[in-house]
């Protein structure tokens, strides 16, 4: 017969053991939302490169596609404070100019600045009629702790990818995404192109984390009705 001193005890261990128990089966859930993203990553980065439809752009995410257009040379945007194997430097941003008048930025790589932050390396390159591969992304904006000005004399230094502002200031109306040059062409600089989804193991740890503070309150608490 449990006392009744126990009962409220109980109570209590009895929505905390839930608890636990749902907060990791809600870890497991988040595991299986994070592997769907990275098989759909893995599916669009296998598929073959196709020509580009903006139709349907949006969906296009981590697709390669091929650009049939020339690189505007002239306005150019440096992507500044970006961190790649632990040196500082910025992405080069090129306008490529399409076909049907529209236009995408392609980021053709990193530079480090080592240290010489008021020198750029040579980021020209010629208006020449071309087709290039490149791998597409949507462009997130970081956050800022404040506004900056911005010089508008190109090539721009940019903090933030702000595709409407690139367009006001370059008089392109640019497509909704970033392209991303393929690492085996040329007219590049560093790239190591590599999405993030996030950690399908972070959180398979999590749930392992929950379940196994449930299974200790389990055995605590039949310890404690035991010697009720």
């Amino acid at each position: 017969m449990i006392k009744r001193s126990f009962i409220l005890p109980g109570i209590l261990i009895t929505f905390t053991f839930s608890g636990l128990v749902s907060l990791g089966f809600w870890q497991l859930d988040r595991a299986d939302e994070k592997q769907a993203i990275v098989n759909a990553i893995v599916l669009a980065q296998s598929s073959p490169a196709k020509p580009l439809e903006l139709e349907n752009i949006n969906s296009k995410e981590h697709y390669k596609v091929l650009l049939n257009g020339y690189f505007d040379s002239d306005k150019q945007f440096i992507y500044d404070n970006q961190i790649v194997k632990s040196n500082a430097g910025y992405y080069v941003l090129t306008p490529f100019i399409l076909n049907n008048n529209s236009a995408i930025l392609v980021n053709r790589g990193f530079v480090p600045w080592y240290g010489k932050r008021d020198e750029l390396i040579d980021i020209v390159i010629d208006s020449q009629p071309r087709t290039i591969e490149v791998g597409l992304i949507k462009p997130q904006k970081r956050i800022q702790l404040k506004k900056h000005d911005v010089d508008t004399s190109f090539p721009i230094l940019i903090q933030s990818l702000d595709l409407d502002q690139f367009s006001l200031l370059s008089g392109y109306q640019f497509v909704p995404m970033l392209a991303q040059l393929d690492i085996n062409a040329s007219n590049g600089f560093f790239r190591q192109w590599k999405p993030f989804y996030g950690s399908v193991d972070k959180h398979l740890g999590y749930a392992l984390q929950w379940f196994l503070m449930a299974l200790v309150l389990l055995i605590v608490s039949l310890r404690l009705l035991r010697k009720e």
